[in-house]
This record gives C-alpha cells, sequence and structure tokens, in this order.
C-alpha cells in the first residue's frame, strides 16, 4: 500500500512518534517524503516553465519577435508579454476548481499539465517575426496565456496537506518544501541556457537553439504529470484531502465569504513575490545592456545565487519553527527594504557589485520567499483553504511579480536605478502592513 493510502487512514493526519504517518486500523508506517517529493516534482517544473521564457523575453524574443523595435523596447514588449499569463493564472484558477468539482482532481491536474506542456511546446516551433510579421507576435501571446490558464489548474493542495499535517513545531520546515521548486527550475532553465548561449555562435542560437529548452519543459512535464497523478487520483489520497476539508469552492463563493482572507494572503507575501522577478530576471537585461559583463557570466552568477537560494529556503523552515513563520516572514520584509535602498550602489557598482546584488537578492529570496506561502492562510475557514491558498498565491503573483521586470526596467531606463527601489520598498511595506493588520485582526477576533 502507498505511503498516502496508509496516511489517509490517520484519523488525525499527524505525525507518530518515530516521524511518520500511521494507521490506526493497521499498524503500518510511512514517512510523508511521497508527498514531499510530489510537491518539489510539480513546483520545479512549473518554474522551469516560467524560467524559461522569462530568460527568453532577454535572450531571444526582442529579436526574435520584435526585431522592429530597438533593444530596451524589444525587451520591454516581451516582458509586457510575461505578464500575461500572470493575468490569466486567476482566471485559470477559477476555471480549473470548476474542473474539480465536476469531474475530480485527477482530470483537472491532466487537463492543466497537457495545456501547460503543450503550450510551452508550442513556443519551441515559433515562427520568427521575420517570417510571418506580426502572426508571430500573436501566437506568443496566445500561448503565453495559454500558460497562465494552465498553471492556474496545476494546484493540487499537496503543500497544504504536507503542511497540515506536519508537527506543530515543525510547520515551518515542511511549509518550505515546496518552495525549494523555485531555485530547482531556475538552476535546470538558467544551465541549459548557459550552456546553449556559451557553445553556439549568435546566429544558431537565434536560429534553432533557444528552442531546446522549451522541448525540454515539455518532457519535464510529461515526468511531473505521472508523479503527480500516482498521488492525485487514488482514493485514498481523496479521502485524506477531504478529512483536511481540502476541496474546492468556486471563486465567487471564496471572494464574497473570505475575500478579505484572500488579500491579506496576497499582501502578506509581496515583499518576495515583488523580489522574486528582480534578482531572477530583470538583472539579465539590465546588466546585459548597460554593464560589459558576457551573458554566460550573468547566468553563472544566477545559478550560483540559486543554490544559495535553495539553502535559504531551508533555513527559512528553521528559523519559522524557532522563531515563528509570522515573525520570519516580517523580518525578511524589513531586510528587503534595506536591500532596495542599496539597489542603485550595489547594480551601478561594477561586476562586483552586480554580483553582490544577484547572490545577496536571491539569499535574500530563499529566506523570505520559503515562507511565504499559505503564511495567513490558516486564517481561511477549512472549507475554504484550498481554494484560498491557491487564489492567495495568484494573487501575489499578480500584484508582486507579473510586471517587477517590466516595471524594474522601463521606469529605470527612464528615471534611473531609484525606481527598481521604490518598487522593491512598496513591497516590503505592503507585506510589513499586511501582517500587522492580520495580528490586528487575530487579537480582535
Amino acid at each position: 500500500m502507498s505511503g498516502l493510502a496508509a496516511a489517509a487512514a490517520v484519523p488525525a493526519g499527524e505525525f507518530n512518534d518515530s516521524g511518520s504517518l500511521s494507521r490506526a486500523d493497521t499498524h503500518e508506517d510511512v514517512t510523508p517524503s511521497e508527498i514531499a517529493v510530489g510537491v518539489i516534482i510539480g513546483r520545479s517544473s512549473e518554474y522551469f516553465d516560467f524560467f524559461v521564457f522569462g530568460l527568453a523575453c532577454v535572450l531571444v524574443f526582442p529579436s526574435f519577435v520584435f526585431p522592429y523595435l530597438s533593444r530596451l523596447d524589444g525587451t520591454l514588449m516581451a516582458f509586457a508579454v510575461f505578464s500575461l499569463a500572470f493575468i490569466a493564472r486567476p482566471i485559470g484558477t477559477a476555471i480549473s476548481m470548476a474542473i474539480q468539482r465536476r469531474w475530480g482532481r485527477g482530470t483537472k491536474l491532466t487537463v492543466s499539465l497537457f495545456l501547460l506542456g503543450a503550450s510551452t511546446a508550442g513556443m519551441a516551433f515559433l515562427p520568427s517575426y521575420n517570417s510571418i510579421g506580426s502572426a508571430a507576435i500573436v501566437a506568443l501571446v496566445v500561448l503565453r496565456i495559454s500558460q497562465g490558464l494552465a498553471l492556474g489548474g496545476t494546484w493540487d493542495g499537496l503543500p497544504s496537506l504536507l503542511a497540515m499535517s506536519a508537527p506543530k513545531e515543525r510547520r515551518g520546515w515542511y511549509a518550505m518544501v515546496g518552495q525549494l521548486g523555485a531555485p530547482i527550475g531556475f538552476v535546470l532553465a538558467a544551465s541549459i541556457f548557459a550552456y546553449l548561449y556559451s557553445s553556439l555562435s549568435v546566429a544558431e542560437f537565434l536560429e534553432w537553439g533557444w528552442r531546446f529548452p522549451f522541448f525540454v519543459a515539455f518532457a519535464i512535464n510529461v515526468v511531473a504529470l505521472f508523479a503527480r497523478l500516482r498521488l492525485v487520483v487514488g482514493q485514498s489520497y481523496a479521502d485524506l484531502m477531504q478529512q483536511r476539508e481540502l476541496e474546492p469552492v468556486s471563486v465567487t463563493r471564496l471572494m464574497r465569504d473570505e475575500g478579505r482572507n484572500v488579500v491579506l494572503g496576497a499582501f502578506a507575501a509581496l515583499a518576495s513575490f515583488a523580489l522574486f522577478h528582480v534578482v531572477t530576471v530583470f538583472p539579465l537585461s539590465w546588466i546585459s545592456m548597460y554593464s560589459e559583463q558576457s551573458i554566460s557570466h550573468v547566468l553563472g552568477v544566477q545559478i550560483f545565487g540559486a543554490f544559495c537560494a535553495a539553502g535559504a529556503v531551508m533555513l527559512s523552515g528553521w528559523l519559522a519553527d524557532r522563531y515563528g513563520r509570522r515573525n520570519t516572514l516580517g523580518v525578511m520584509a524589513a531586510l528587503i527594504g534595506v536591500f532596495s535602498v542599496l539597489t542603485p550602489m550595489m547594480l551601478q557598482g561594477g561586476t562586483a557589485g552586480n554580483n553582490i546584488f544577484i547572490i545577496v537578492g536571491f539569499i535574500l529570496l530563499g529566506l523570505s520567499y520559503g515562507q511565504a506561502s499559505g503564511t495567513v492562510t490558516a486564517n481561511f475557514s477549512p472549507g475554504y483553504r484550498y481554494t484560498g491558498a491557491a487564489l492567495s498565491a495568484d494573487m501575489a503573483w499578480l500584484f508582486g511579480a507579473a510586471f517587477a521586470p517590466l516595471v524594474a526596467l522601463g521606469l529605470s531606463a527612464k528615471f534611473g536605478l531609484t525606481a527598481v527601489s521604490v518598487y522593491l520598498l512598496s513591497g516590503a511595506i505592503c507585506t510589513l502592513l499586511a501582517l500587522r493588520i492580520n495580528r490586528m485582526i487575530e487579537r480582535r477576533e
């Protein structure tokens, strides 16, 4: 019997003295490793897809899809297309919740991951603007929106199940597991691009080399689909989710009854989400335009930063269990505020300053993002937590990360790097205010 089958029979769903989930009616013990592996595989595949597109917005699309524009304007247009997926994501969540209520979680996940994989692989066959004109832009926009709709349907509830089943004193540790997908996905995407960019001529890279990461993304999605379906289609898993009341409700009902918690959940995570693309996508565009550093060097530094971020994500779990998840998130928001003030100095400090910006930024990202998911979703009533966690994350991505590369590059090119400081600082302030409001509401209730 699978680990989840055994876990499904646990009345309280808690770990026993040996750190396992146990069945009450038999004496079988299992660890939560199956859930953790499913979470990491699922999140890594999703982040890989989005990082591949984000890196292509700097390295490929400005000259491939927008050759009639300057390099700056072409990159800004690519970043505008980049944001469309985050706009579509909440819509995808609403649609997918309806699909799950009618046809089940397995059907929803299968449709979503196939749409995500097909959209990503479809970009690998994208003709250039020089070949088909504006139809290339339309095709890119449609595929990007499809990615966003698909990602809205990939929520499987595994992170919530893992966090809720964890011992109270270790919830911070188990909550960070899903967040490891971000640095893993970035390392994979950036490593492939770095290898191709350094191994091929510019003409070869722009003609066919850039397409390879998008094919890889499709293969990874197929693996992720079967790994996650193995967990979620079984009756035992469904019973466990039902036991925890992790079942979908309509988005309209959620917003009507507990919309306040959705807003608080989104803004409580805003600092880390604002930082997310400012250290992963924006630096590559800024440094490649206004610095002498090579693309391969910048990607190499970012890969090293992503490894640091993975360690920081794990460290955030220990900090959260020792000092509290909300306290950890609040302190990290304050540190992001300090980091924002120093951003212009670092990005204008030559190669050393750029490297420090990337590495320190990734470390702060890991520490903050490790606890950004679900920090205040415990406020949701049990029946609303499944959809509430998904929609809160969608809104955090939309408000915090969707327009970060576009705003950071556009405003910094026009007004200077102080604009990046203001953007990051606003996210930090929103997080601190949301956490403060949430604490006041808890005390009053």
